[in-house]
């Protein structure tokens, strides 16, 4: 197995990890509020931009490959925040296996 050769000045991408907290509303149903983890840097690279179109609008999706130091609570359902764009976890991988890196595969839905 080759382990992943990343020079470390590359993740120079200010993020915010955050997950989401569920609170019941009183009426039956929950609120969602999203919570700050942990401020990281990563390197971020963009993979593929779509575009659908849906209910009479288009819907523009972005895909990016995040990478970052290793980090046991990283998991998909969270989010980073990047100068105020959501940029949602879909996939977590330790990609050599060497608990050194993250690649968090992300989506980015259209404003």
């Amino acid at each position: 197995m080759s382990r992943m050769h990343l020079d470390p000045g590359e993740l120079r991408t200010e993020m915010i990890l955050q997950k989401a907290e569920t609170s019941s509303d009183g009426t039956g149903g929950h609120t969602e509020n999203w919570v700050e983890v942990a401020t990281v840097f990563a390197r971020v690279e963009p993979l593929r931009a779509q575009s659908r179109f849906g209910a009479g609008q288009y819907l523009e999706s972005v895909t990016h490959r995040v990478t970052l130091r290793f980090r046991e609570d990283v998991r998909s359902g969270m989010r980073f925040l990047k100068h105020g764009r959501a940029l949602e976890i879909i996939n977590v991988q330790d990609a050599d296996e060497s608990g050194r890196y993250l690649i968090c595969y992300v989506r980015e839905e259209g404003r």
